[in-house]
């Protein structure tokens, strides 16, 4: 089983042992931040939210969360990059998302992981959520 941890980028750019691999879930690279002493495994910036959602999003950020957690789910689901994530990342027992935002509560990182924990190569109980993920997909047009 994967277990998933959320860091923000500045709190830890050199990253720890039991980090495992780490994702760097921003599509954006984080300011000031180099890019030849700041560890990550991977930068997953194509499963990171469109910038249409993040600029909407950035707008008005206290009113729209609840929102922006609705939109960015669906583009995690409708979204190709994010099975060949879940692909990769099962592989790993431990897993760190990094992110550079300031809120560590309302982020995109935390909407990623708990689609992760809820996804069924990570959950084995949910069976059916690829399926009506998909069916999803194609009633909203993004599929």
């Amino acid at each position: 089983m994967t277990t998933i941890q959320i860091k923000r980028v500045y709190d830890d750019a050199s990253g720890q042992a039991d980090d495992g691999f780490r994702v760097l879930v921003d599509r954006l690279w984080p300011r000031g931040e180099s890019k030849e002493k700041f560890h990550y495994d991977l930068w997953a910036k194509q499963i990171a939210p469109s910038s249409k959602l993040r600029q909407w999003y950035h707008a008005d950020m206290e009113n729209r969360w609840d929102e922006f957690k609705t939109k960015y789910t669906q583009e995690l689901s409708c979204n190709p990059a994010t099975t060949e994530l879940i692909k990769t990342l099962t592989r790993y027992k431990n897993v760190t998302l990094l992110h550079s935002s300031r809120n560590l509560r309302q982020n995109n990182a935390v909407i990623l992981a708990a689609y992760l924990a809820s996804h069924p190569e990570f959950n084995f109980n949910n069976k059916c959520a690829s399926l009506c993920r998909k069916a999803r997909c194609r009633e909203s047009g993004m599929l």
